[in-house]
């Protein structure tokens, strides 16, 4: 199968900068800045299909495309925040090749005509950002950043910044509030950051697998980037973060339109010994429930929405027979409540009941009553700030879909009626 941002991964180490140079790496970049206008750069993107890989799945080239070509000092963002719980995907890329990164943001760069950019890391992300500083450093030594790049006229500064927030600097807006040296809040929108972002310029921010991709794109064309997904509606590979009951926990690189079923099967030696599936996240910890009805389901942006849930981020969290649906949604909701920003009243005051609700459930000691106020927080959480709260309730949401029945069950026993079954833990062994 091929593979495009794993094709120059190293067995245990980084890829080095000359290694990088020899398998191609940096041709696309001369042939932007030799042979195509920003704009032809910015539209080779829009006709690839290229969607972001951060979560929101929202076309990579039209959101370039809201930046404003007449106002001056426009940046650049890398959000590498990936607080997202299953998520690990963009670490491992950066700890294997900065490379395609920081090529992939002097092209963004050089179609949005920004000249200044930084990569937004956090702070437990220690090797990646030193593996970026040091490419920074050995791609600006051979003249491929910095001033006059290439002889094109074209100039980028890219600096690296190392996070001390916490989740919420995931969210563009917080991000860039932390970045400023203030509190990471979100803000109001609009205006949008394409109109009035950093220090209140244009920006753009993008994930780093989605600016990984850009170097490829330029290189091959649009076609060739559409060809590589399964199913026409789709376009590019996709990482897949697999974690939990599976026998073989990996990082995978492979077609979007890959069926949930094969992922689990065929690339992470399918369930542990003893094992059957029961439920998965499909996209991280703010994405509602898939089940055993949605084995051969296309994991791509629309198929899974269709399913009613997100491909977000494709981090896939499996669970099996022995895991208590309710536990593990508590589990959920409570990383979520801890980490809100406490901006404003659905989130602050909601998440904290949801947990509530859900431990008096768990615990045996819930009602109908509860299912239907849980159900009514569905829409209430809506009206947050930002998606934070949206997002943490799309578990409960599955919850409430596909396993009203354990729920119930709960409230019926007085108690959890998985855990005296299963030999350790909320989640099982």
């Amino acid at each position: 199968m091929e593979q495009v941002l794993f094709r120059h991964n190293r067995p245990g180490r980084c890829i080095t900068f000359d290694e990088y140079r020899d398998e191609g790496g940096f041709e696309a970049l001369k042939k932007a800045l030799t042979g195509m206008s920003p704009a032809e750069v910015q539209q080779t993107v829009i006709d690839s299909g290229l969607r972001g890989r951060g979560g929101a799945g929202f076309p990579t080239g039209k959101k370039w495309s809201f930046v404003p070509r007449d106002l001056p000092g426009r940046f650049l963002i890398c959000n590498c925040d990936e607080m997202e719980p299953g998520t690990y995907k963009d670490r491992l890329l950066l700890e294997a090749n900065p490379y395609s990164l920081v090529e992939g943001m002097i092209l963004t760069a050089y179609s949005l005509g920004v000249n200044h950019a930084f990569v937004f890391i956090r702070r437990g992300y220690e090797q990646g950002a030193d593996n970026v500083r040091r490419a920074i450093g050995e791609v600006t030594a051979a003249g491929l950043l910095g001033e006059n790049i290439c002889g094109s006229g074209f100039s980028l500064k890219l600096e690296v910044h190392q996070s001390a927030g916490r989740y919420i600097c995931g969210e563009e807006t917080a991000l860039m509030n932390a970045l400023e040296g203030k509190r990471a809040n979100p803000r109001a929108k609009p205006p949008f950051p394409a109109i009035k972002g950093l220090w209140g310029r244009p920006t753009v921010v993008n994930n780093v697998e989605t600016l990984a991709n850009i170097p490829y794109i330029i290189a091959h064309g649009p076609d060739w980037f559409k060809g590589l997904a399964k199913i026409p509606e789709a376009a590019g590979m996709k990482l897949f973060c697999v974690s939990g009951h599976v026998k073989d926990p990996a990082c995978l690189e492979l077609p979007l339109g890959t069926t949930l079923g094969e992922i689990i099967d065929s690339h992470c030696g399918g369930m542990r010994d003893g094992s059957s599936f029961k439920a998965c996240l499909p996209g991280g910890a703010s994405t509602p429930f898939l089940t055993p009805d949605h084995w051969n389901l296309p994991l791509d942006f629309d198929s899974v929405a269709r399913a009613g849930s997100r491909l977000g981020t494709g981090g896939i969290v499996v669970f099996d027979q022995s895991t208590c649906m309710v536990a593990a949604t508590l589990n959920l909701v409570r990383f979520y409540a801890r980490e809100s920003c406490g901006w404003c009243t659905p989130c602050r005051e909601g998440l904290p009941y949801v947990v509530h609700l859900l431990e008096t459930i768990e615990s045996g000691n819930g009602s109908e009553e509860h299912i239907e106020i849980l159900t009514e927080h569905l829409k209430y959480l809506n009206y947050a700030f930002c998606p934070l709260a949206p997002g943490a309730m799309g578990p409960v949401e599955g919850l409430l879909r596909h396993f009203e029945e354990e729920v119930r069950e709960h409230i019926i026993k007085k108690r959890c009626p998985i855990q005296q079954h299963r030999p350790g833990g909320v989640y099982g062994n």
